[in-house]
């Protein structure tokens, strides 16, 4: 779910471009729910390639070969096959993963904080993205509430505690926030590409290596067929949740900039939640509730513009 621009804080939000932001929100969050139900009937790696291949598919047929997609395509093939594995094989992969174990809310919660990861590897790894004070504290903020979020199950085996998930399946998605930080940071190079572009040139590389993947691992032929239920869900995860919800992403990107596009981080895990509490029964518990807070409220320091309300004028 991760997409990496440069920031123009000269775009303004209409009420317009605010509904359609609510709606990726509201897409993305719905992608833990779809991907909670499919993984309990298909394995993660098929799953990866299902969301990603028809997804690939799809995009192809809407560009239908505009932007010089081929051409492209043809010229930065490795480039997209890093893209591809780093933004979605590698993560997608690891939160299936976790959430064979996990909910579609806390999954959500964990996968927020990729913005943190991101800052903080580009800090590593760039030489125009460096720490300010107010990012230390976005980040020392959300990493605490991450902290919050994992700390009980990591000392469990020293208190003797058994309730709960295991350690591994919440350590994952924390691996694929990271894993889509990096990628923040890589796809830098492809500015000057189409956004529409990149997406169909990451998607169309990591089906390639997945499909490989997913018949030697899985062998997805001798799988029984899944409900008419989870068959609708893949659906939704590749049509909604990936191909029109990166179609949407550019769109509001057009409109409002990557700074205003950004907020998009904060919808996700509250609509996570909300589906997984109405659809699948889970409930967030008070720590649960303490850690979202805290991840949230590190984000909200890093956009940095909420906290420059309370500045006095000509600070």
């Amino acid at each position: 779910m991760n997409q990496h621009a440069s920031l123009n804080p000269g775009y303004t939000m209409t009420p317009k471009t605010w509904a359609m932001l609510f709606l990726l929100g509201l897409i993305w969050g719905g992608s833990f729910f779809f991907a909670r139900v499919a993984v309990q009937h298909i394995t993660p790696i098929t799953l990866v390639l299902l969301r990603i291949g028809i997804a690939a598919l799809a995009i192809h047929l809407y560009l239908a070969g505009r932007f010089g997609l081929y051409p492209v395509l043809r010229q930065r093939w490795r480039e997209f096959l890093v893209m591809g594995l780093i933004n979605n094989v590698v993560p997608h992969i690891l939160i299936f993963t976790g959430q064979t174990q996990i909910g579609a809310g806390l999954a959500a919660i964990l996968n927020a904080t990729t913005p943190i990861f991101t800052i903080l590897i580009a800090n590593r790894l760039t030489a125009d993205e460096k720490m300010t004070p107010a990012k230390v504290m976005g980040c020392l903020v959300g990493l605490a509430g991450t902290a919050v979020l994992v700390g009980p199950r990591a000392i469990a085996p020293f208190t003797g505690e058994t309730a709960g998930p295991p350690l591994w399946s919440l350590l994952l998605p924390l691996a694929a926030a990271m894993s889509y930080g990096l990628a923040g940071t890589y796809g830098k190079r492809f500015r000057g590409v189409a956004p529409p572009v990149t997406a169909a040139g990451q998607l169309t590389a990591a089906a390639a290596v997945l499909l490989p993947l997913a018949l030697l691992v899985d062998h997805p032929w001798t799988l029984p067929m899944p409900p008419m239920n989870v068959v609708l869900s893949v659906l939704a995860l590749a049509l909604i949740s990936t191909a029109y919800a990166y179609i949407l992403f550019f769109r509001i990107m057009a409109a409002a900039g990557a700074t205003n596009t950004s907020l998009v981080t904060l919808l996700v895990p509250p609509s996570a939640i909300v589906a997984g509490m109405l659809f699948l029964g889970e409930q967030l518990s008070p720590t649960g509730a303490t850690g979202i807070v805290l991840v949230l409220l590190g984000l909200v320091i890093l956009d940095g513009r909420a906290l420059k309300r309370f500045r006095p004028s000509g600070a």
